[in-house]
């Protein structure tokens, strides 16, 4: 195997025998040859809507921590040579990093393919709820058939900015299929204790897994609770109904082994941000979509018209102790870009009067390593004249920091999921429209980002395709980037990695 996808990767050079993410070998070459395969699909098939969902759901399916299952992908990879005649041999020679000897180009393609892994998630999500858009499919399409051609660096780099503006455009179309659905995300003051009875905890992204959860487990004595990227949900109105649905349990994704040990109850993982299950627990994790884990229960995908059978999830947790408490309290969210604009004026009239100083974005992605302590040290370091705007993970590093507030507005603004980052790209839209600015960096604005996997790889190229400069990115730069293309990044958009929290702030600050 090769992979340097994640921010993770080994060295900060590739992973080859094993994923630093937990996934094998085996499993890092089928993810390849599914990808190697959809890049053929594209070429040859016939432009229907059953191989662009099949493409879609294949890309999201080799983002990291979705699915480790080697027996997935093989049947994946036999389902889709349904679509046009090709070899084994064929896959087998041709599957892999870019079979491109110019690293710059291949850095190039590589970026091109890690940003529409991200825009395929966020397609899913969309799709899931019955929202879609030929002409996002179609870019899908043409793009992965792009890093099959000889291309210069300058095309190329006009393609990864091109990822970047569908990236905006799918995030669009996933938040009008999210808040259509179920409302818009409300100010909501979320739970973080828990009760004595035994409960369900709810991991991933997937509000329709999370609505037809809440709807069976009705009067049923279960409780539910969401985990790390699902803590958005409880500000929704269409979920507020529920005297089932607790709050949230715990923090980020990678501190799940010892959560989940201590939730006592049934976990379910709607999409990705699974890490390796210990054995202690193992057999009380549930996965359904696109995750999948040797060796765990799986509940299959919904019959048309029809919700998805989560009965056995429900019988099992009656049967288990209530969670552990980890902690009490409250913690804010649902700022996304309906609530922050119903209240524009009292947040342009705070920058006006020097209340607001600054915003900074610190959205994206957390991870285990200690570095991303960074994050804390900075939220904690900052100004009290300051505001967080976050969307992602990378909330859990400050979201429950005593920061308090101005005038009434939290001093961190959680718009909820990655793809939530959306609205942040909307709330600076329309302030630089309030102060009429015509160009978004000159707002009073600066981004410190996380990433960890591809999601964020997509986000930072959506800002990027906005024109958005002098984006800190961290902890560390990705792999995949080749020096040469690094250079074109700084000397047009100013990217830089962080530093250490005396230095970054006086640059952001």
């Amino acid at each position: 195997m090769f992979c340097y996808q994640c921010e993770e990767t080994m060295n900060g050079s590739g992973c080859t025998n094993a994923g630093m993410c937990g996934k094998k070998g085996a499993v890092a070459d089928a993810q390849d040859r599914l990808i190697y395969l959809c890049k053929q699909i594209a070429k040859k098939g016939s432009n229907t809507e059953e191989e662009s969902v099949f493409i879609m759901r294949s890309m999201f399916s080799t983002i990291t921590n979705v699915n480790f299952d080697l027996e997935y992908f093989n049947n994946r990879i036999t389902e889709g040579k349904k679509f046009i005649e090709i070899t084994d041999e064929d896959i087998y020679s041709n599957a892999g990093v870019q079979k491109e000897e110019n690293v710059d180009l291949k850095s190039l393609k590589e970026t091109i393919i890690y940003g529409l892994k991200g825009l395929c998630a966020y397609l899913d999500h969309a799709y899931v709820l019955g929202y879609k858009d030929d002409e996002i499919f179609s870019f899908v399409r043409k793009l992965l058939i792009t890093t099959t051609e000889q291309k210069s660096a300058e095309e190329l780099t006009a393609m990864v900015l091109k990822v970047g503006e569908f990236g905006v455009k799918t995030m669009a179309l996933l938040d009008k299929a999210n808040t259509e659905t179920y409302g818009n995300p409300e100010p909501t003051k979320v739970n973080i204790g828990v009760r004595n009875n035994p409960g369900i905890l709810i991991s991933g992204h997937d509000l329709k897994d999370m609505h037809e959860l809440l709807e069976q487990t009705k009067g049923t004595g279960v409780d539910i609770y969401t985990h790390g990227e699902m803590l958005p949900a409880n500000s929704y109105p269409a979920f507020k109904k529920y005297d089932n649905l607790v709050g949230n349990y715990g923090g980020s994704w990678w501190k799940q082994k010892e959560e989940f040990e201590r939730f006592n109850g049934v976990i379910l993982m709607t999409t990705n941000c699974l890490v390796p299950p210990k054995d202690s627990y193992k057999d009380r994790v549930y996965t359904t979509g696109l995750v999948g884990f040797e060796g765990l229960k799986h509940i299959p995908d919904r019959d048309e018209n029809k919700q998805k059978d989560f009965s056995a999830l429900i019988e099992h947790a009656k049967s288990c102790n209530p969670p552990e408490q980890l902690e009490e309290g409250n913690i804010m969210g649902g700022f996304a870009h309906n609530s922050v604009l119903s209240v524009a004026d009292k947040v342009v009239e705070a920058v006006k009067s020097g209340t607001i100083k600054k915003f900074i974005v610190m959205a994206g992605c957390d991870g285990r390593h200690k570095e991303r302590e960074y994050y804390t040290q900075f939220a904690e370091a900052l100004p009290k004249d300051t505001i967080i705007l976050t969307a992602g993970c990378a909330k859990y590093r400050y979201n429950k920091l005593p920061l308090g507030d101005i005038g009434g507005i939290p001093r961190v603004l959680d718009a909820g999921q990655c793809n939530d980052s959306y609205s942040l790209i909307v709330i600076a839209q329309k302030l630089a429209e309030a102060f009429e600015l015509d160009d978004i960096n000159k707002l009073p604005v600066s981004y410190n980002i996380a990433w960890y996997e591809q999601k964020a790889v997509l986000v930072l190229l959506a800002l990027l395709s906005l024109g958005v400069k002098n984006i800190h990115l961290g902890p560390k730069l990705p792999a995949f980037v080749s020096p040469e293309v690094l250079k074109v990044l700084v000397d047009k958009f100013g990217i830089k990695g962080i530093t250490n929290v005396e230095t970054d702030m006086e640059a952001l600050v």
